[in-house]
């Protein structure tokens, strides 16, 4: 039963929200911008609004999964092991989905609710951070990446045991690899900048 619910977890991380909020708007969103099906490719094709409601679907599909196992475990001796199993499924579904041949998003957002539950206020923190980087650099992607790899740091240092700290450090690990190609063009100097976008420049 416990086993099972993590192949559900995995199958609701999977689901593509963007890819279908996209659709529905007309647009199939892998075949602009940057090609990724994430709240960020979505905003910037098809507006704000849609962009924050994918990322608040790819959120809840790392949150609600932990949510229900946790509730559904509760007191059972292996509950928290397989609460973080469920986020950490939920977290590989959304980056390599059943649905779409495994080819997904970058688990940004969904590694937000994954976190928001194991660590509410160094999630916060790392939130900070991201807002801080891209605001700064003007690039989402660098701010992605530095918020992702300042919480197993986090964790580690307030005294979170080592299964969190081993979560949070491999779910970092995955979204820096997730963002080969960001990196690429960030060191090439070709990565996309909001700024330049607000300030109705060409990127």
């Amino acid at each position: 039963m416990p086993y099972f619910l993590i192949i559900i977890s995995y199958l609701i991380g999977s689901i593509p929200f963007g890819l279908l909020l996209g659709r529905l708007a007309g647009t199939d969103v892998r075949q602009h911008g940057s090609g990724n099906i994430g709240a960020t490719n979505v905003s910037r094709l098809l507006g704000k609004k849609l962009g924050a409601l994918t990322l608040a679907c790819d959120l809840f599909k790392g949150l609600l999964p932990m949510l229900i196992i946790a509730r559904l475990l509760e007191g059972q001796p292996r509950a928290e092991i397989l609460t973080l199993l469920a986020g950490m499924a939920a977290f590989l579904g959304h980056c390599w989905p059943v649905y779409l041949k495994f080819k997904g998003g970058k688990g940004v957002a969904t590694a937000l609710g994954i976190f928001l539950y194991l660590a509410p206020l160094n999630t916060l923190g790392a939130v900070i951070i991201f807002i801080v980087v891209v605001r700064l650099s003007g690039f989402v992607s660098l701010g992605s990446m530095a918020a992702a790899m300042s919480m197993p740091l986090v964790t580690w240092f307030t005294g979170y045991n080592a299964e969190v700290v081993s979560i949070a450090g491999t779910i970092a690990l995955l979204i820096v690899i997730k963002h080969h190609d960001n990196i690429s063009r960030l060191l090439k100097g070709e990565e996309k900048s909001w700024k330049k976008s607000a300030n109705g420049k060409k990127d």
